[in-house]
C-alpha cells in the first residue's frame, strides 16, 4: 500500500499489481492502517484511492475466500470498511476493472472517477458466491434498483461509459487520479471542519432518522450468513479448483 500527501489530499494506491489489486487479508488491513492514518492527519482534508497498475481491484483474492469463515470475510471487507467509515471526503479513482470485492471498494468512496479501461463488475453470481461487504446496499444505493438487479442478479457489468450513464461514477477521465485531485481541490481549500461537518450531515440526511453508515452494517450483516454458506459449497469449491489450474 502507498500513500502520498500533496496539498491536503491524500491518495492511496493499492499497490501489488501483478496480481491486479487483488484484496488479500494483508492487503486488507493495510488499506485500513492508510485509512486511519490519513484520517489522523490534519493536514489531510480529502482521501483518494486508486490502484497500480492496469487494474484497480480484481476482487477477493480466491485462495483467501476460499478459506474464508464468516470472520474471514470481515476481515476480507475491513479495509473498503474502512473508506465507507471514513470521515473525510473520499473519491474512487478507478483506473481499471473494480471487480467483486473492488466493486466494493469503488462503492465505497462518495465519489467514483472512470478511467477509460474502468469496469465496474460484481461477478459475485458468476463465481457462484453471494454478494457480501454491504454490496447490494452500496449497488442499489448508487444505481438505483433496476440497475442494481440487473448487475447482482443477471451480471450486468458497467464499462466507463456505461457507469456515468447509470450514476455509478461522476465522470470518465483519461487520467482519473489527476481528475480526482481537481475535485479534491474543494474540501481541500476549505476549512476542515466544515468538511468534516457537511460530511456527517449528508450521511445524516441522506435517510433522516438512520445514519448511512448504520445502513451499510446491516446490509454487512445480512449478506454474511448466505455469502458464507455459498462460499462452503460443493459449487463454490468446484469453481475455485478450476481457477486454480488456470
Amino acid at each position: 500500500m502507498l500513500m502520498q500527501v500533496d496539498d491536503r489530499v491524500a491518495v492511496i494506491t493499492v499497490n501489488d499489481p501483478d496480481r491486479r489489486n487483488a484484496v488479500t487479508f494483508e492487503m486488507s488491513a493495510a488499506l485500513r492502517r492508510a485509512v486511519e492514518q490519513a484520517q489522523a492527519d490534519p493536514e489531510v482534508h480529502a482521501v483518494i484511492v486508486t490502484g497500480a497498475g492496469k487494474a484497480f481491484c480484481a476482487g477477493a483474492d480466491l485462495s483467501a475466500l476460499g478459506e474464508a469463515t464468516a470472520e474471514g470475510l470481515r476481515t476480507i471487507y475491513d479495509g473498503f470498511l474502512a473508506v465507507a467509515d471514513c470521515t473525510l471526503p473520499t473519491i474512487a479513482a478507478v483506473n481499471g476493472p473494480a471487480v467483486g470485492a473492488g466493486l466494493n471498494l469503488a462503492l465505497a468512496a462518495d465519489v467514483r472517477i472512470a478511467g477509460p479501461r474502468a469496469l465496474f463488475d460484481a461477478r459475485f453470481q458468476k463465481l457462484g458466491i453471494h454478494p457480501g461487504g454491504g454490496a447490494t446496499w452500496m449497488l442499489q444505493r448508487a444505481v438505483g434498483p433496476q440497475a442494481a438487479r440487473a448487475a447482482l442478479l443477471f451480471g450486468m457489468s458497467f464499462d466507463a461509459d456505461a457507469a456515468v450513464r447509470h450514476g455509478l461514477a461522476l465522470s470518465v477521465a483519461d487520467d482519473p487520479v489527476a481528475a480526482a485531485r481537481d475535485l479534491a481541490a474543494g474540501p481541500a481549500q476549505a476549512p476542515r471542519e466544515v468538511v468534516l461537518a457537511t460530511k456527517a450531515s449528508m450521511r445524516a440526511t441522506a435517510n433522516p432518522g438512520v445514519v448511512d453508515t448504520d445502513q451499510h452494517r446491516i446490509a454487512v450483516d445480512t449478506e454474511i450468513g448466505p455469502q458464507a454458506a455459498s462460499i462452503e459449497s460443493p459449487e463454490f469449491a468446484r469453481r475455485l479448483a478450476t481457477a486454480r489450474r488456470r
